[in-house]
């Protein structure tokens, strides 16, 4: 982390496969922080896969694998990069839900390259002083999809997914969080894993 954030600012990521948690999560840490009285901000990484997920499973038109790629990159780029300059702005706790290390994760699901703009992209912003990945069973996850009832995902495909994030170069410097259980308890060990670095006293 040798390119970590200026000043009072602290960046943390959360990654997973979909239904770790991670949206509950960020939002859930945020609150605590500001409920402490600590300046936090939330900043969501989106790549509108979610909603093309829908869309495919409703019109029965499944994407080609490098075209639905290049609109999610497009879109999480996007997001990302805007993320950034807001927290740039940003004097205390920003918490991202998700990053680029989950568009170069649903690559490895899918058989796609790493390609070279991803990771040049991961070199020259601003490195978030802690990943935490949420870490669950794909039936897990795939039991808090039907749940929510806004997209669709196989145990196969959730399967592929966590391989994928387990394969990624990053993963070694992940702080990987158990989110099987209830809100409240991811929680508390998402809070351990930042105040083990001191990351929440800003």
């Amino acid at each position: 982390m040798d390119r970590g954030t200026e000043g009072g600012r602290v960046i943390i990521v959360l990654t997973g496969i979909d239904g770790s948690g991670k949206t509950t999560a960020a939002r859930s840490l945020v609150a605590a922080a500001q409920a402490e009285g600590r300046k936090a901000l939330l900043l969501s990484n989106y790549a509108g896969r979610r909603r093309m997920s829908l869309l495919s499973s409703r019109s029965g038109i499944q994407l080609p694998d490098r075209l639905a790629d290049a609109a999610e990159t497009t879109m999480r780029v996007f997001n990302v990069l805007v993320s950034h300059a807001r927290a740039s702005r940003f004097d205390g706790l920003v918490v991202m839900d998700r990053h680029l290390h989950c568009q170069l994760a649903l690559r490895g699901a899918k058989g796609l390259r790493r390609g070279r703009l991803l990771p040049w992209l991961m070199r020259i912003l601003p490195a978030p002083d802690r990943v935490l990945h949420l870490d669950v069973s794909p039936e897990t996850a795939r039991r808090r999809i039907v749940a929510r009832g806004t997209d669709e995902e196989s145990v196969a495909e959730l399967t592929a997914l966590r391989t994928a994030y387990r394969a990624l170069p990053e993963y070694a410097e992940m702080v990987t969080i158990d989110a099987g259980g209830c809100p409240a308890e991811v929680l508390a060990r998402l809070v351990d894993a930042a105040d083990s670095q001191r990351l929440l006293k800003v």
